[in-house]
């Protein structure tokens, strides 16, 4: 076994204890190998005399290899511009290697901004927002010329993203939420948008399904949310460490993994998330750190670097910007994206 086998190999073993690391459907998957010269039907042998580029593999990114984590950053102008993110970086002391930026239905894919993310080291991850159609219409179809338009473009551009569609699903307070739309409308929409990416032949994404912490709404349960295995490739889970409530990782995202473990394994990252301003917040860094580094099915967490309804800047004091560079110099956090 060559060394290059050996470690695909290795890569598939470790995909199987995480419940398959299934980034496409089915169908999507049999269109990923026809691409790269194989053949949809193993008994019938692929002869071409000139194979389609290979489009980009997302599979290593799915579970960073070595116990790695990513080190994640939303902020403001981000990717379109990398001023802030550098300025981050300096703070840190090491590149964030995802850049979180949120997408409105309707919007185009912005090449420009995943390719900026990924010229600098790091994945793009974009919340996709579906404020001016509604879940049943997009499941039935009515979005599909923009689906389409939006996948060849992914498709097109052949790098790399995490698309979230229809973050916080779980809560009340977007149109897609708990009380405009159904658990079984928000799933039609989900694993339509992604069908439609299949069809289109756009396999570069990493679909993350971004479910809010369920503590606000403890009595919405995350499981008929859930598209299902195929669909969806990590649990993005949205939770701040806010000046009340839960102040401890276990207590803030517990609740909500021991839901999700009841019906997948996938990778989880905590999607956005951050510690409010004040006395607490260094302790509160320090927790999010170490409880990410202690559960090795957490592959990482995107800093939500905002000043918005509350400051979440790792910036906010001088004592929240040292405990953030002292716990980021940790060698798990941050990796070479491009080079997994």
């Amino acid at each position: 076994m060559t060394r290059r086998i050996a470690a695909t190999a290795a890569l598939l073993l470790a995909c199987a204890l995480l419940a398959g690391c299934a980034t496409f459907s089915a169908k999507g998957r049999a269109q990923y190998e026809q691409a790269r010269g194989g053949a949809a039907d193993p008994s019938v042998a692929a002869v071409e005399s000139a194979k389609p580029a290979a489009p980009y593999d997302v599979l290593p990114l799915l579970v960073p290899a070595g116990r790695k984590k990513y080190l994640g950053l939303a902020a403001r102008g981000a990717p379109a511009s990398m001023k802030n993110v550098e300025a981050f970086a300096k703070t840190a002391g090491k590149k964030p290697n995802v850049v979180e930026f949120y997408s409105a239905w309707g919007d185009r894919y912005e090449t420009r901004s995943v390719r900026n993310a990924w010229r600098y080291g790091a994945l793009a991850y974009i919340a996709w927002e579906p404020f001016e159609k509604s879940l049943k219409e997009i499941a039935a179809g009515g979005s599909d010329a923009y689906i389409r338009a939006y996948a060849r473009a992914v498709r097109d551009l052949d790098l790399p993203v995490a698309i979230s569609f229809g973050h916080e699903m779980n809560g009340f307070w977007y149109p897609w939420g708990t009380k405009k739309a159904t658990a079984a409308q928000f799933v039609a929409a989900f694993r339509h948008v992604h069908e439609v990416f299949d069809e289109v032949g756009a396999t570069q994404v990493i679909w993350v399904w971004s479910p809010n912490v369920v503590n606000p709404m403890p009595d919405v349960r995350l499981k008929p949310y859930w598209p299902g295995d195929e669909y969806v490739d990590w649990v993005g889970v949205i939770g701040y460490y806010a000046a009340h409530g839960p102040a401890t990782f276990d207590t803030l995202y517990g609740p909500t993994m021991d839901q999700v473990r009841a019906f997948t394994r996938k990778p989880v990252i905590i999607a956005e998330t951050a510690a409010e301003a004040g006395p607490r917040k260094p302790a509160d860094i320090t927790d999010l750190f170490r409880g990410t580094a202690a559960h090795d099915d957490v592959i990482g967490f995107v800093w939500f670097d905002f000043d918005k309804e509350a400051d979440w800047r790792v910036t906010s004091g001088s004592a929240s910007a040292e405990t953030f560079r002292q716990q980021a110099a940790g060698r798990r956090f941050g990796f070479d994206v491009t080079k997994p």
